[in-house]
């Protein structure tokens, strides 16, 4: 079911949205050679309790998932090869990883959804052009917001920019409708043709989410039951906003 948010919602979430916005970009400082995993976590989890918000993501069960206790932490935080739902624990960064953090926050009873990639110390040239046309890929996409316009028109803008770039995109997971939950519909691929697919109508929120490969767009889950990786071991970089459709395009929720 496809939610249409009033103004006074989308306000909630826009405020929402800031406080991950100022909670990803303090992650991202963070990421450097010898932290580990689970002290971005911590980060991420004292940082939303002080903004009056809590993560969504904690203990939470999505369909692929067959265990008992949810997932065991307040951000995803996701290593190289790993795509999403990389848990935090012992793993010590080291210089050149780059670094995927995914997160979500219930604020005032709505959700956003927002993820980042950042490079530990120097990383390699192909690594950083990896990040930078994920990110734009992320921007193209927004840019394909609009009445009248399909859900078809944003996966073929991003993966039309990554491919004309040497990467490709993941196909087995998409972005998705968010605010009154966490997941929400519609599902928005990143891949697509103009034209096809959902319409969009003022007062939808979405989450834009490219997942983008240095090498083929296969991937496949680890036994921990939660971690995505590309089937090849290549690189991946992720990178999403919450949007709301507006009369005039699309309004990023999930911006400083």
């Amino acid at each position: 079911m496809i939610y249409i948010k009033t103004a006074e919602e989308i306000a909630l979430m826009r405020e929402g949205g800031k406080i991950l916005a100022k909670t990803l970009d303090e992650l991202s400082r963070a990421v450097a050679p010898g932290i580990k995993t689970i002290e971005i976590d911590k980060l991420a989890e004292g940082l939303v309790l002080k903004y009056g918000a809590k993560s969504s993501f904690k203990g939470y069960k999505p369909k692929f998932y067959e265990g008992e206790k949810g997932y065991p932490a307040s951000v995803c935080v996701s290593i190289n090869e790993e795509v999403v739902h990389g848990i935090p624990g012992e793993r010590v960064l080291k210089e050149g990883d780059i670094v995927s953090m995914d997160m979500g926050i219930l604020y005032k009873g709505f959700f956003t959804d927002a993820a980042i990639t950042a490079g530990a110390g120097k990383i390699s040239s192909q690594a950083r052009k990896l990040i930078d046309v994920t990110k734009k890929s992320l921007e193209i996409g927004i840019k394909e917001i609009g009445q009248g316009k399909h859900l078809g028109d944003i996966g073929f803008a991003i993966q039309s920019y990554a491919e004309q770039n040497g990467f490709s995109v993941v196909r087995d997971l998409v972005g998705h409708g968010v605010g009154k939950y966490i997941h929400e519909d519609p599902e928005i691929p990143n891949y697509g043709f103009r034209g096809q697919g959902l319409e969009f109508k003022k007062g939808m929120t979405l989450a834009l989410e490219p997942m983008v490969n240095i090498g083929a767009p296969d991937v496949k889950i680890l036994p921990d039951g939660w971690t995505f990786v590309s089937s090849d071991k290549s690189l991946v970089a992720h990178f999403e906003h919450t949007v709301a459709v507006t009369e005039n395009g699309a309004e990023i929720l999930t911006k400083l």
